[in-house]
């Protein structure tokens, strides 16, 4: 039982408010009780009264070394959970001393070649007492066997681990490119970590299907939440297909979505999206386990919204998004720094997004009672409003055959483009405001001495990579990677044999040409 909270003028401010004048008495079957079907309220009855959503920061870059020293800097200042960055040739499946590699190395996250990286990156940390979310899709697989096998050497078993992979390549193909393998083959690995976690990692959430990459290019919050659902409905679909229970894998489903500075639609989104969920879960699909039918998800501040132009600015904005994140029920909230349209965040700047996240936990009133806006002539409005744009986009995916049949028409990534398009108009007409960009700027701005990753990062990496190929046993690695390619060509869970390959430390690339190999790499229909 929640304890009343007390305001400063030391009236009482009630853990759930289920009446009000704009409402009457009693929640509607629209909104139900707070962790309650449809979940519109919020997916836990007491949501932050009991205790806050869990702050993430995103970093990585470098080395595994630098980045770990970051890692180290962020729990001491209070941070619950981590949260990777990758650079793109990890992302993409290729080692760093690969000749796609040259030049991004280390650039836009940390490099991660073998499981001598990943020792590396965290070393020191307690893996069984923080949570880790890593940005990885195509390669999710290999780098969450990594984390397994890691742990394992700190005595951490598999049931002890908790965290999420990303995980989600369907957005890839609409909206950021980092995809490796077919769609058809992509979902098969998908379905086979579901497998597997289920069995070695059950606490890990398995997925993280975004619409946070599909906002950055320019979709609208309705868009962004039916392109994402539409996805997830894929991915359940697959699992499905491949012999799995629903409520076996669907609990550990969780999304990962944006919050922008239009603070009212931003909330009125989250609150649709639950309830769109909850009812595709329950009717569909056929979840009888609550959790199965609950939307949780991640939220990010709006990368997109930073600006370059007078970027203290910037501290306003995620401000304010990270108000609306939490307003509208998030389970973990990252929030950017305010330098970062320049470059990767400084220690100061990445600090100052964390304090961001405290103050609204601890110096506001928000986290004293569940759902504040439910009852909200304007919020109540706003949602439906919501629900039925998303449902109509979301019917606009099915006719089409569903995600991937979609994708492969371009159904999706034609009206973000649309949607970038009109934004982009608005912003060079002015009928649309940025401030510091369009509006209030300055005659000339001042000065700023951005963080810079060091180019000789890829020679170093280049050279840790080389001594591994010398010092292992490569004809033991060369077994294991037999194994993998058996298994991808047949039904067996690859899984098993990718995570014995990087125990003979096999890198991430080997793994991912191995399966390459056999399942071919995607090439998307506009560059045919």
């Amino acid at each position: 039982m929640v304890d009343i909270a007390h305001n400063e003028s030391g009236l009482s401010v009630r853990p759930v408010y289920t009446d009000s004048p704009a409402t009457g008495p009693g929640p509607d079957e629209k909104l139900g009780a707070p962790g309650q079907f449809p979940f519109t309220r919020g997916v836990y009855p007491t949501m932050y009264t009991g205790r806050p959503w869990t702050m993430r920061q995103y970093a990585g870059f470098g080395t595994a070394q630098e980045s770990n020293a970051r890692y180290h800097e962020l729990v001491a200042a209070g941070t619950g959970g981590l949260s990777v960055a990758f650079d793109l040739p990890t992302q993409m499946g290729y080692d760093s001393d690969e000749p796609i590699a040259r030049g991004e190395v280390g650039k836009v996250g940390v490099a991660i070649d073998s499981v001598d990286d990943m020792r590396t990156l965290f070393a020191g940390l307690p893996l069984d007492q923080v949570s880790t979310s890593m940005t990885i899709n195509a390669p999710a697989s290999t780098l969450l066997l990594m984390y397994q096998l890691v742990a394992a050497e700190q005595g951490i078993p598999g049931n002890r681990l908790s965290g999420t992979i990303q995980n989600d390549v369907l957005k890839e193909y609409i909206a950021r490119g980092t995809y490796i393998y077919p769609p058809k083959q992509s979902l098969r690995l998908i379905s086979d970590i579901f497998a597997y976690c289920h069995r070695e990692l059950p606490r890990w959430n398995t997925i993280s299907i975004s619409g946070y990459h599909m906002a950055e290019a320019g979709a609208t919050p309705a868009q962004e939440i039916a392109f994402t659902l539409a996805n997830a409905k894929e991915y359940v679909r697959t699992a499905l297909a491949a012999g799995l229970d629903v409520d076996d894998f669907a609990p550990r489903l969780s999304f990962f979505f944006v919050a922008r500075t239009t603070l009212l639609e931003e909330i009125a989104k989250f609150r649709a999206a639950r309830r769109i969920w909850a009812r595709v879960m329950r009717d569909e699909f056929g979840a009888r386990n609550p959790k199965s039918q609950m939307l949780r998800f991640h939220t990010q501040t709006a990368g997109v919204q930073l600006t370059a132009q007078q970027p203290e600015v910037n501290l306003v904005r995620v401000a304010l998004q990270g108000l609306g994140a939490v307003l509208g029920g998030t389970q973990s909230l990252h929030t950017n720094s305010y330098d970062e349209a320049i470059a990767l965040p400084t220690q100061k700047a990445a600090r100052l997004a964390l304090r961001t996240q405290q103050i609204i936990a601890y110096e506001t009133d928000v986290t004293k009672t569940v759902d504040p806006f439910a009852g909200s002539f304007a919020m109540e409005s706003m949602t439906d409003d919501m629900e039925t744009a998303v449902l109509e986009l979301m019917r606009a995916v099915e006719d089409r055959g569903g995600a991937v049949a979609a994708i492969e028409e371009g159904f999706q990534k034609s009206e973000i483009e649309r949607s970038a398009y009109r934004i982009a108009q608005e912003v060079d007409d002015g009928t649309r405001t940025v401030v510091g960009v369009n509006r209030f700027v300055l005659d000339e701005e001042e000065p700023y001495e951005p963080l810079r990753v060091d180019p000789a990062i890829e020679a170093e990496q280049c050279a840790r990579l080389d001594n591994l190929r010398g010092e292992r046993d490569n004809a033991a690695v060369g077994r294991a990677l037999d194994d993998l390619r058996a298994a991808a060509e047949g039904k067996d869970n690859v899984l098993v044999p990718m995570r014995e390959a990087l125990r003979s430390r096999a890198t991430g690339g080997e793994v991912a040409h191995a399966l390459r190999e056999v399942w071919g790499a995607y090439v998307p229909h506009d560059s045919f």
